[in-house]
């Protein structure tokens, strides 16, 4: 299984994460499976690739650790594919990913962890 993981402070209300998350996740063709306050899911739309390389996303959005107007989020991008190549499907899509959010002015990068 590919895993990719990154964590991120977002400068927003706690209560505008989920819809802004969304947006950004929605823009990178990933179409959303779940929404809640702390957490959210999406998932690519099969067709483009193999059923093993479709990537899906888990949003952890920390509220416990929530300031003001700063929310720490963590990324989880994975699939089923198994990641013997470093340029697999799910470690591009994790790339499309997180050049959105850096693009982002709302999301600060804290780290980059592939795992």
């Amino acid at each position: 299984m590919a895993r990719y993981t990154s964590s991120f402070v977002v400068k927003a209300s706690l209560q505008e994460v989920p819809d802004l998350l969304g947006q950004i996740l929605e823009s990178c063709d990933f179409g959303m499976v779940y929404q809640a306050t702390d957490y959210l899911m999406a998932k690519e739309a099969p067709g483009g690739v193999s059923l093993s390389q479709l990537v899906s996303v888990e949003v952890l959005i920390e509220s416990t650790l929530a300031k003001d107007d700063e929310v720490p989020v963590t990324f989880v991008v994975k699939n089923d594919e198994l990641p013997l190549n470093p340029k697999n499907h799910c470690q591009q899509r994790f790339q499309q990913l997180q050049t959105s959010l850096t693009k982002s002015k709302q999301l600060s990068s804290t780290s980059v962890v592939p795992s």
